[in-house]
């Protein structure tokens, strides 16, 4: 579990394929990886990924062909930015919500605008997740805790602050972007309860 409270960015070393799926090597930048061992969880880009490999300036991991198909992994280059979060801990402060890490659909940025100190950006969502977003409700932007400002018909917007701005990739989002979305977990088990009945 993460609480998509960024820790750090840094970018890809390397994509190296192998026999259909791909390892990929980061470089996690200030993350602190005295703590992690072998095994343990590493949100990249709001994708949780085992750490198979402890490098001097990041980790390795390996990606299997079904997560690359259903996240942005599979639009991904060497040098392409990353934001980074180690798993949550019980002591964790919890800044953000809860995030497992598993990307649920792929956002498209469509406009991007300022408004006074911080940045609008407004998010295209296919239509089998926008029904889980909710205006004032919290959305995962790349493995980053956002909130909802607004809906409208097929997109929603976002404002990121300053601070925002400069601890995430967001700023180098352009029009076009594509972002790996996550919904919000109380939703999807509310959906779940809602129907239990119907799938018996």
């Amino acid at each position: 579990m993460f609480t998509g409270i960024i820790e750090a960015t840094g970018f890809i070393e390397s994509i190296e394929a192998k026999g259909g799926d791909a390892r990929y090597v980061f470089n996690t930048g200030k993350l602190a990886l005295g703590d992690v061992a072998l095994g343990d969880s590493i949100a990249c880009n709001g994708v949780c990924l085992t750490v198979i490999e402890l490098l001097p300036q990041g980790f390795a991991a390996d990606v299997s062909v079904e997560t690359i198909e259903v996240t942005c992994m599979k639009n991904y280059q060497a040098k392409d930015p990353v934001n980074f979060e180690k798993a949550m801990l019980p002591t964790t402060r919890f800044g953000g919500h809860m995030v497992s890490g598993h990307v649920d659909a792929i956002g498209e940025v469509v406009s991007i605008e300022e408004a006074a100190r911080s940045i609008q950006y407004k998010i295209r969502a296919p239509k089998e997740v926008l029904k889980y977003i909710a205006t004032k409700g919290s959305i995962t932007v790349d493995g980053t805790s956002l909130t909802v400002n607004d809906l409208e018909k097929d997109q929603f917007s976002l404002n990121l602050v300053p601070h925002t701005l400069q601890e995430t990739i967001a700023d180098s989002y352009q029009v076009g972007t594509q972002v790996n979305l996550e919904i919000d977990l109380i939703a999807r088990y509310l959906e779940r309860l809602m129907n239990a009945d119907k799938a018996e």
